[in-house]
């Protein structure tokens, strides 16, 4: 949702979601919601951008998938870094679509946010996805918050290194955890601060998780140091 806050809505009662691994799924008449709780990063665009569809301190069902236009919804849905919140259209539309540069942005103390056409062994592709880089999370590769609750500490302000342009900034973007080790980045990337400067630009690269390189957000080796396990 990423993130249920406070609201006084008091409309039609939101439709009983259908649960399915894990994922909700929510039946509008227009659109079909999809909320995934455990990628949830509580970022709040959800409830503080459309808190008539997204209704935020509400026991049990929470989302009301008709309360807005189509085309409002699925632009709330954009926003949601963590890919906690995805739609289904019923009227033939196009949906969302691959962004036109593959960005990973690295968030203060949390963790990366990739916007791009995901490839990931054994997960479902799309576009928006938010990735541990503390070392603690539960869902790993997916970030799941834990880095609050061990008081992860990392700039998200990394110096700039190599960003000469490259030919093409789109294209399909290979993210492959490796076991007890990085994230494996392969594709056209740019890796930006989370005040939008270019860190790095490239083709290939790996990614610290484990959250003890000291040459963050890159790996340094340091996993096998202390021992991380995936």
């Amino acid at each position: 949702m990423d993130a249920k806050g406070s609201s006084s809505n008091s409309g039609p009662k939101p439709p009983a979601p259908t649960v399915v691994d894990g994922v909700e799924q929510i039946e509008g008449k227009n659109l079909t919601l999809y909320f995934d709780g455990r990628r949830c990063i509580h970022s709040r665009f959800c409830v503080t951008r459309g808190p008539d569809v997204f209704l935020a301190d509400v026991a049990g069902p929470w989302i009301q998938p008709d309360a807005m236009q189509v085309e409002q919804v699925a632009e709330i849905a954009h926003l949601c870094p963590s890919g906690a919140i995805r739609y289904r259209r019923k009227d033939g539309k196009p949906e969302e679509a691959p962004p036109p540069v593959n960005l990973i942005a690295i968030r203060e103390g949390g963790p990366y946010a990739v916007r791009a056409d995901i490839r990931m062994p054994g997960e479902p592709a799309q576009y928006r996805a938010t990735l541990c880089r503390c070392g603690a999370s539960k869902h790993k590769p997916f970030c799941d918050g834990s880095h609050h609750e061990i008081a992860f500490a990392a700039t998200g302000e990394p110096p700039s290194g190599k960003t000469e342009m490259l030919p093409a900034r789109n294209g399909p973007l290979s993210i492959e955890p490796q076991t007890d080790g990085p994230l494996k980045v392969t594709g056209n990337v740019e890796i930006m601060s989370g005040s939008g400067r270019v860190v790095a630009r490239g083709t290939q690269t790996w990614l610290c998780r484990c959250g003890a390189s000291k040459n963050k957000p890159f790996c340094d080796g340091s996993h096998r140091q202390i021992g991380f396990k995936s």
